[in-house]
């Protein structure tokens, strides 16, 4: 059996009001992408894409977005995201745009970018700060974003030098 291939669109979700993106639901970004690739490429472009597409991952308070398609259709759906101009949710226009920010093959590839992502924008935030205890609720934010624990980290770079070290013993000596 060969393995079904997808990729993973990481989008943000920006708009003028912050406050109305609270509204969204996965069904409603579902909707609003599938609208759109059937008003860009038409019939082809919505049978395409109406296979395997899920929103996998949706966080209205950062405004990201990760959705999935398959590896043959992803172009399609990325081309038609720019024609994104608003979501309907609950009987309300939410007026909105989605911007991709990464394509990646897995979701963890997509977490890892995320999270370099969100360090990034800690980052620019640092310096905007007024006060002292701000800027240190952010560098403590930017300390904390990582994928595995940092205890973990520690375990792992020390089975790697003991790697580094067997192999160096175990190397052949050729004269």
């Amino acid at each position: 059996m060969v393995r079904v291939k997808s990729r993973y669109l990481l989008c943000e979700i920006g708009g003028s009001d912050r406050s109305s993106l609270l509204l969204l639901d996965d069904r409603a970004v579902a909707v609003a992408v599938k609208a759109a690739v059937a008003r860009t490429h038409g019939d082809y472009g919505a049978a395409l894409c109406s296979i395997r597409f899920s929103v996998k991952y949706l966080n209205t308070h950062t405004g990201m977005v990760l959705l999935r398609f398959p590896k043959s259709c992803y172009r399609l759906l990325w081309s038609a995201l720019p024609f994104i101009t608003n979501i309907e949710t609950h009987r309300k226009n939410v007026p909105c745009f989605l911007n991709c920010v990464h394509v990646g093959g897995t979701i963890r590839t997509c977490q890892k970018f995320l999270i370099k992502y969100n360090q990034q924008q800690l980052h620019r935030m640092l310096p905007e700060c007024e006060k002292e205890e701000e800027k240190q609720q952010i560098r403590e934010a930017i300390l904390s974003c990582s994928l595995i624990p940092e205890t973990f980290e520690d375990e792992l770079e020390s089975d790697d030098d003991d790697i580094t070290q067997r192999s160096e013993r175990w190397r052949p000596q050729f004269s």
